[in-house]
C-alpha cells in the first residue's frame, strides 16, 4: 500500500470516528436526559474517541515522513500553523458562546456537547500533530536505547487509551499511578535535544517563537477544556482521561525545556557559526590545488578567508613571482597602502614586508597598533615556500587593539595552508618536467604495451586487425580476445578515464578482470555484473571504465553483447551492403558501486554471415577535431566504414586511419584512440 493511500485512508478513518464519537456523545446525552431505557453506555463514545486520536496519529505519521527533507524550523513551522488553525477556530467556539451568553441556546446540553465535541477534535489534531514532531526532533541521531524508552513511551500512552475504557476520574488512586508513570517517561524523554545545536543563531529565535507559541495553544486548550468541563454538562469529559493528561504534560515539559536549551545556546551560535566557517574556509584553501585553482584564486580565497575569520576591515596581500610583484587588495587604494606602510613603528613588521625577514617570530610581534587617520590595527604574516619569504598578507582593523592572539594563530593556519598549497603546486611543475617523470612513462608505456594482445585471431571463422595509440606515453585503451572455449570467443574493447600511468595502471586491472572472466565463459550481461563488482573494488573513487564485451559463437554465428557506456560498435552487413550502430543502453564499469548497477546492464544480439564485418573504437577518434574545432563525429566514421568495410580488416584500418588523418590535418589528437577490425568468415565453406 503506497503511502497517498494509508494518508488518506487514515485522514478518512479520523473523521469518521470524530462523527460516531459526535454522534453517540449526543445519543447518550438523550439516553440521560430523557431516562430512556436503552443500554446505551460511554463505552462506545470512548472506543470511537480512541479511534480517532489513533487515526489522527497515523495520518500525521505518514504526513510527517513522507516531509522527510523539511529540516527543523520547517517542523516547528508546521505545528505554529496547525495551531494557529486549531486555536483560531476554538476562539469562534468561545465568540459564540459569549456573544449569545443570555441565550438559552448556550445554556443547552446539547449545544455545550456538540461545540466540545469540537474542541476536543481540535486539541486532539494539535496534540498529536505536535507530538509527531516532538518525537522527529527527539529522536535526531537517535540510538537503540533511545528507540526503546520512545517505543515504551507509545505502548505506555495506547495503554493510557485503553485505561480510560474504566472511566475512572483524575481523583482516583489509579488514574494518577497511571499518570505518573507517562510523566516518568516524559521527563526522560524531554532531554534528547540534540537537534538545538544544529541551528544557527536566526534559526534559534525561530525556533524559541514557534515553540513558545506551541505552549501558549496549549495552555489556550487546557483553559477552553476547564471552562467546558465546569458546566457540568459533558457527556464525555477529558479531564477524566489519562491520555489527555499525560499527552498534556509531555508536550508541555518538551516545549519549555526546549526553550530554555535553546535560550542558553543562544550566546555560543555566532562563536559557532563563526568556527565552522574558517574550518570551511579552511578546507577550502586545502582544496584549492587539488580542485586544479591557479594561484590567483589561491591568493583571493586566503585573503577573504583571512578577512572573514578576525573581522578585518581592509587588507592586501602580496607575493614576488618570477613575473614580477602580484599584489591583491580588498577595501584600500595604492594610496592607502603607501600611507599605511609608512605608518608602521614595528620593526617585526616592517621586515615582514620588506621580505628582510630572517628568523622565526611570535604570535605577539605580528600586530601592532597604527597611527593612521582611519586604521587603528594591524596583523601582518609572512607567507613561506621552502623556508624563503615569497610573500605576506596584511590585516587592518579601524579600531585600536582589535587583534589578538588567537586570530593570530587562525591566519597563522590560514596562511601556512595557503603556502603548502603554492608550494605543492610548485612541486607539481617540476616534477612534470622532470627527466625522471618521462623516464618513468616510457616504462609505463612498454608495459601498456605488454597488455594488448601481441597475435590476433585469424582462423576459418574470423580474422582481425587492430590499431591503437595514446595521447600521453601511456594510455587507458584496451582492447583484447579470448577463445575460451572451441569456437567461442569473448572480445572486449575498454577505455579508462584520464590518460597517462593511472590509466595504465587501471587498464592492467581490467585485463585481469578480462581474462578471468571471460574464461568462464558467463554471457555478456554476467560479465559486466562480475566486471563492476571487481572494478568496485580497486579503481580510485573518481575512476571508471567503458567496455563493450562480445560473446562470438561461430558455430551458430551468433554475435551477443553487452555495452557498459561504451561508444556503440558498428556492424557491415554484406548482404545488405549496410552499415548501422549496434546499440545497447548501459552503464559504465565502476560508476554505480553497488547491486544496483545490475538495474544499467543490458545486451542485445545480432546474427552475421560471411562476409559481416565488425568496428570497435574508442571516443578518441569520434572527438578528434580539425583546425575549425569541428569533431571527426560518430557519423564521419559511419561513413568512412562503410567506404572500406568490404575490404580486409586491414585495410578498413587503414583506410579509417587515412580518413581521420586528412580530416584533422595536422591537428594533434589530445585523447587515446584506437580501432579494432572483424571480419567474420563462412565457417562451412572454409571448414
Amino acid at each position: 500500500m503506497s503511502e497517498k493511500v494509508k494518508i488518506r485512508l487514515s485522514f478518512l478513518g479520523a473523521i469518521i470516528c470524530w462523527l460516531l464519537f459526535t454522534g453517540s456523545s449526543i445519543y447518550l446525552l438523550f439516553v440521560q436526559n430523557y431516562d430512556m431505557k436503552v443500554d446505551f453506555s460511554n463505552f462506545f463514545p470512548q472506543l470511537c474517541f480512541t479511534g480517532f486520536v489513533i487515526s489522527t496519529f497515523a495520518y500525521y505519521r505518514y504526513m510527517i515522513t513522507k516531509a522527510d527533507s523539511l529540516n527543523f524550523t520547517d517542523l516547528l513551522w508546521k505545528v505554529f500553523i496547525t495551531g494557529l488553525i486549531t486555536t483560531l477556530i476554538s476562539l469562534a467556539i468561545r465568540l459564540f458562546f459569549t456573544v449569545f451568553a443570555q441565550s438559552t441556546l448556550v445554556e443547552s446540553p446539547l449545544t455545550v456537547n456538540f461545540f466540545y465535541n469540537i474542541l476536543v477534535g481540535l486539541v486532539v489534531i494539535f496534540m498529536v500533530s505536535t507530538m509527531v514532531v516532538w518525537k522527529r526532533l527527539i529522536l535526531y541521531q537517535k540510538s537503540k536505547n533511545l528507540l526503546q524508552l520512545w517505543s515504551f513511551f507509545e505502548i505506555a500512552l495506547v495503554g493510557s487509551l485503553l485505561f480510560d475504557f474504566f472511566g475512572l476520574s483524575y481523583v482516583d488512586a489509579n488514574f494518577r499511578v497511571a499518570l505518573v508513570i507517562l510523566g516518568c517517561f516524559s521527563v526522560i524523554l524531554v532531554f534528547n535535544l540534540k537537534w538545538v545545536a544544529y541551528l544557527n543563531f536566526k534559526q534559534k529565535w525561530k525556533g524559541i517563537l514557534f515553540i513558545l507559541l506551541s505552549a501558549i495553544y496549549l495552555y489556550h486548550f487546557l483553559l477552553n477544556l476547564l471552562n467546558f468541563s465546569n458546566t457540568n454538562v459533558l457527556v464525555l469529559d477529558l479531564f477524566d482521561r489519562v491520555f489527555i493528561w499525560g499527552a498534556f504534560i509531555f508536550l508541555f515539559l518538551y516545549a519549555m525545556i526546549s526553550i530554555l536549551v535553546t535560550l542558553f545556546n543562544l550566546p555560543t551560535s555566532s562563536v559557532f557559526e563563526q568556527k565552522l566557517k574558517e574550518a570551511l574556509d579552511f578546507q577550502k584553501l586545502s582544496q584549492s590545488i587539488p580542485r586544479g585553482e591557479t594561484k590567483d584564486q589561491t591568493y583571493e580565497i586566503l585573503l577573504e578567508s583571512s578577512m572573514s575569520a578576525v573581522f578585518a576591515d581592509a587588507a592586501w596581500l602580496e607575493i614576488n613571482e618570477e613575473t614580477g610583484t602580484n599584489q591583491v587588495i580588498r577595501n584600500l587604494n595604492n594610496a592607502d597602502v603607501n600611507e599605511i606602510k609608512a605608518s608602521i613603528k614595528s620593526d617585526t613588521i616592517k621586515s615582514i614586508i620588506d621580505f628582510k625577514l630572517r628568523s622565526e617570530i611570535s604570535s605577539g610581534k605580528m600586530t601592532d597598533d597604527l597611527k593612521h587617520s582611519k586604521f587603528k590595527s594591524i596583523i601582518a604574516l609572512p607567507m613561506m615556500v621552502q623556508n624563503k619569504q615569497i610573500g605576506y598578507i596584511v590585516l587592518l582593523n579601524e579600531v585600536s587593539e582589535a587583534f589578538n592572539r588567537e586570530m593570530v594563530n587562525i591566519i597563522t593556519t590560514f596562511v601556512n595552508q595557503a603556502s603548502i598549497s603554492l608550494e605543492n603546486l610548485s612541486l607539481i611543475k617540476e616534477s612534470i618536467e622532470n627527466e625522471r617523470y618521462k623516464e618513468q612513462l616510457k616504462i609505463a608505456k612498454n608495459v601498456q604495451k605488454s597488455l594488448l594482445p601481441t597475435e590476433l585471431i585469424n582462423n576459418d571463422h574470423l580474422t582481425m586487425a587492430a590499431f591503437s595509440m595514446a595521447a600521453d606515453e601511456v594510455g587507458g585503451d584496451y582492447y583484447d580476445i579470448l577463445e575460451y572455449q572451441e569456437n567461442k570467443f569473448g572480445l572486449i574493447i575498454g577505455d579508462v578515464s584520464g590518460k597517462g600511468t593511472s590509466a595504465a595502471f587501471q587498464m592492467a586491472q581490467m585485463k585481469g578482470v578480462f581474462h578471468s572472466l571471460a574464461s568462464q565463459g558467463l554471457s555478456p550481461v554476467e560479465f559486466n555484473k562480475m566486471a563492476n563488482i571487481a572494478l568496485s573494488q580497486c579503481l580510485e573513487k573518481t575512476s571508471f571504465i567503458t567496455a563493450t564485451y562480445f560473446d562470438i559463437n561461430t558455430d551458430d554465428n551468433i554475435l551477443h553483447f553487452s555495452r557498459a557506456g561504451h561508444c556503440p560498435s558498428l556492424f557491415y552487413c554484406k548482404n545488405e551492403n549496410n552499415v548501422d550502430f549496434l546499440k545497447c543502453d548501459g552503464m559504465g564499469l565502476g560508476i554505480v558501486r553497488n547491486s544496483s548497477y545490475s538495474e544499467y546492464v543490458h545486451s542485445n544480439t545480432v546474427n552475421y554471415h560471411a562476409g559481416d564485418t565488425l568496428l570497435l573504437y574508442t571516443d578518441g577518434i569520434t572527438e578528434a577535431k580539425n583546425r575549425d574545432g569541428a569533431q571527426f563525429g560518430s557519423e564521419r566514421l559511419k561513413e568512412s566504414f562503410t567506404t572500406h568495410a568490404s575490404k580486409s580488416p586491414d585495410l578498413v584500418k587503414e583506410g579509417i586511419k587515412n580518413d581521420l588523418a586528412e580530416f584533422i590535418g595536422e591537428m594533434i589528437i589530445d585523447d587515446d584512440y584506437t580501432l579494432v577490425v572483424v571480419q567474420f568468415k563462412d565457417r562451412q565453406k572454409n571448414g
